[in-house]
């Protein structure tokens, strides 16, 4: 496969790789701009210790840490740093990621207790987690857990590769508290379990071969009512049942419906995993589902556009205040793709990176919502332009708000490199 061509299956199935807010017919931000470059080099805070985001996060409940570009090193070691931060100085107890609930929870029990196979784990996860950089984050994870009572939760946010274990969960709970709605409870569920732990095999199977989609949605939502519906029942085991009947609906949709299907359910996610676990959480995905982006779009020449509103739009609509967005962005350098290395030049000068230069530290944070005078609040709340999708090249965008809109505080890096695959 050629890195220039991408289908429009790839660009659902997988997740968003750049943050970006704009529109067409931008203006070009030149480095002479001095109003903008003289007020990113005043708040340009180089990334040292980090207890200057303490007053940036504030008494936030939920952080978005949102990546420009997956698969970067120097991106995913730095929102590791940040992580820390969070849960060491400033008690975030629950992890967020953007993956599979039901893999999550077989890196959760590895997270508790040190149990599972941590490196046959991460090589299940979506391809752009599966790192070195993401084993040492687990790690940890798991570090810390062993030498702390308040322990650290990792979770899932995404329903798309539900695995059978959910499925014998839910039967195994209902055998032992529920016998007598057991019959009842497989009559539905039976029909609808993957026969397969190759879920990559099964939603194609799913998604694609079967024309009659009604029976596995209509016993899913069936499964999902008589769990929520037991007495005193497990949230976690109603939430397996959420996650199960999320997965048949999804791909049963227009393709053009799975994003916005998609980004609702990782921030209804999210809420319930601040709401079950009463804990600080960190959202840790891509800027293209934390940024506060009620209208996101991304151009993919010459593929329909990609529109839909952000997971990170509802946490903003829901938390107001009590959501903080961190994007952390770069200027150029190397990412990996699915056929290897990938070059990405320069910010072209009317993205929004491109006046980011002004910034002296090779990484710098910088709090958006620091005073600034007029040109620099109509340069943040303009309309603005970042790259796309680096396997398409230049003819790939992205917009839909503004930079002020999208992220409460950037954590920029001049140059990435790519990840230590596994």
């Amino acid at each position: 496969m050629k890195t220039t061509v991408v289908s429009r299956r790839t660009l659902l199935g997988g997740a968003l790789g750049a943050a970006a807010v704009g529109g067409l017919g931008l203006p070009v931000y030149a480095a002479r701009d001095e109003p903008v470059a003289d007020w990113i080099r005043r708040n340009a805070v180089p990334l040292g210790d980090l207890g200057h985001l303490r007053r940036s996060i504030g008494g936030a409940q939920i952080v978005g840490l949102g990546e420009a570009i997956h698969s970067t090193a120097e991106i995913t070691q730095q929102k590791h740093r940040v992580l820390r931060f969070l849960v060491e100085r400033m008690g975030f107890r629950t992890i967020a990621f953007e993956d599979d609930w039901s893999l999550c929870t077989q890196l959760n029990e590895y997270v508790q207790t040190g149990r599972g196979d941590l490196r046959a784990l991460v090589g299940q996860m979506s391809t752009a987690w599966r790192s070195e950089e993401i084993v040492e984050l687990l790690e940890y994870l798991r570090s810390y857990n062993a030498t702390h009572r308040d322990k650290v939760y990792f979770a899932g946010v995404e329903y798309f590769a539900t695995r059978p274990l959910a499925y014998e969960a839910i039967d195994k709970y209902v055998a032992r508290h529920a016998p007598d709605r057991l019959a009842e409870l497989r009559r539905s569920l039976e029909p609808i379990t993957p026969d397969t732990t190759d879920m990559g095999k099964y939603v194609w199977w799913y998604w694609k071969e079967v024309d009659n989609k009604a029976p596995y949605i209509s016993n899913s939502k069936a499964v999902y009512e008589l769990v929520r519906g037991l007495r005193n029942v497990d949230e976690v085991i109603v939430h397996h049942a959420r996650q199960i009947a999320s997965f048949y609906e999804a791909f049963s949709l227009p393709e053009d419906e799975i994003r916005v299907y998609r980004d609702a359910r990782a921030a209804e996610n999210v809420r319930w995993l601040h709401r079950y676990g009463d804990e600080r959480v960190v959202f840790w995905a891509a800027s293209a589902h934390t940024a506060n982006a009620p209208g996101l779009r991304t151009i993919v020449p010459p593929l329909p556009d990609i529109v839909y509103p952000s997971a990170g739009s509802y946490l903003t609509r829901w938390y107001g205040d009590r959501y903080r967005s961190l994007g952390f962005t770069f200027e150029r350098g190397t990412t990996l793709g699915p056929m290897g290395p990938i070059d990405m030049p320069p910010a072209s000068a009317d993205w929004f990176e491109y006046q980011l230069r002004a910034g002296k530290p090779e990484l710098f944070s910088l709090d958006l919502r620091t005073p600034a005078d007029r040109a620099v609040r109509e340069w943040l709340n303009s309309t603005a332009k970042t790259r796309g999708y680096p396997e398409i090249g230049p003819t790939s965008w992205m917009t839909g708000g503004s930079l002020a809109e999208w992220f409460d505080v950037l954590i920029h890096c001049r140059h990435v490199t790519p990840v230590h695959a596994l």
